[in-house]
């Protein structure tokens, strides 16, 4: 594939996000930054840079609905806008939605045995919210599919990091638009979101991760073109790291529960100095380690009146 890739910041820590041009039978883009001025401003020096302008795009692909990466859609009013269809929700931010979010998240966090003081703020996410574009999807990706105007670029879905996300691999070549699937430097955290379905039970999100890093590893991957850092030319061998590293970790968290605790209880002691800064982020990777020491059999999850206690075996 002949990308060309373009550095946008954002304004959170993971640093800056990375958005890639492809010329095809189309143009176009994929990922587009957070909704700032700076970023527009970077998006299209880059753009401008591969010898385009922003009206050229004629269509933007989304690897997943993070704001980071879901941003700037709205720059491009004539393109084609296209993702998993989990993704339009957060686009079209309709009431209904935003209300369903906001009680599955207090649910998820009362059963997590997170104080009421806390779950108002961790729940608020007005602000991350204006950083969304606001373009409803004009099509949707799912397994299997071709990305239009690429033939022999095809989609996979590979949620965990988020509900939505997808990668692109290019079947000749074997390189790969890769998302915040497996990153270069650091481990991307499963977060906790609400089923794609918009009912039933809490995605294990870990569980879905791992799943899909040994998807990510079975495709052979040559180059691996990530959301944030540097490319991976080693991909199998990176999520082998990152698995067993996964595995250690959750060993740690078992040794951690020398009486039955909270997931709260946990990540307190787990984050004891950022928690109360990132709970949200914190109770994310705390309860991911917690289901995979169930599903593995190295726990047991109980509830007591209506807060799940987490026990080793």
């Amino acid at each position: 594939m002949q990308l060309h890739k373009i550095i946008l910041p954002t304004p959170y820590a993971v640093g800056d996000v990375n958005a890639f041009l492809l010329k095809g039978d189309a143009l176009t883009l994929f990922d587009a930054g957070p909704k700032t001025q700076e970023a527009y401003e970077a998006l299209q020096w880059g753009i401008r840079s591969a010898g385009y302008d922003m009206k050229d795009v004629e269509q933007v692909v989304l690897t997943h609905h993070h704001p980071d990466h879901a941003g700037w859609v709205d720059a491009f009013p004539e393109a084609e806008i296209l993702g998993h269809q989990y993704v339009d929700h957060w686009m079209r931010q309709e009431p209904d939605f935003l209300e369903y979010r906001n009680n599955f998240y207090v649910g998820e966090l009362i059963k997590q045995g997170v104080p009421q003081g806390y779950i108002d703020r961790t729940v608020e996410v007005r602000g991350e919210l204006e950083l969304f574009g606001t373009r409803p999807l004009t099509g949707f990706l799912a397994e299997g599919d071709e990305v239009p105007g690429h033939p022999g670029l095809f989609v996979y879905e590979t949620p965990g990091h988020a509900q939505s996300h997808l990668i692109f691999l290019e079947d000749a070549t074997r390189e790969c638009i890769g998302g915040d699937l497996l990153l270069e430097r650091v481990s991307s955290n499963p977060l906790v979101e609400p089923p794609v379905s918009l009912n039933g039970e809490r995605p294990r999100s870990l569980l879905q991760y791992n799943t899909s890093l040994k998807k990510l590893r079975d495709l052979h991957v040559s180059k691996l073109y990530t959301g944030h850092g540097g490319e991976v030319l080693n991909a199998s061998v990176l999520v082998e790291e990152r698995l067993a590293k996964q595995h250690a970790r959750a060993q740690k968290v078992r040794e951690m529960i020398t009486e039955p605790k909270t997931v709260f209880e946990v990540t307190k002691e787990l984050f004891a100095k950022i928690y109360q800064a990132q709970l949200g982020l914190t109770l994310s990777e705390t309860l991911g380690q917690l289901d995979y020491l169930v599903d593995e059999g190295l726990a047991v999850v109980s509830e007591d009146n209506g807060v799940n206690i987490y026990e080793k075996v």
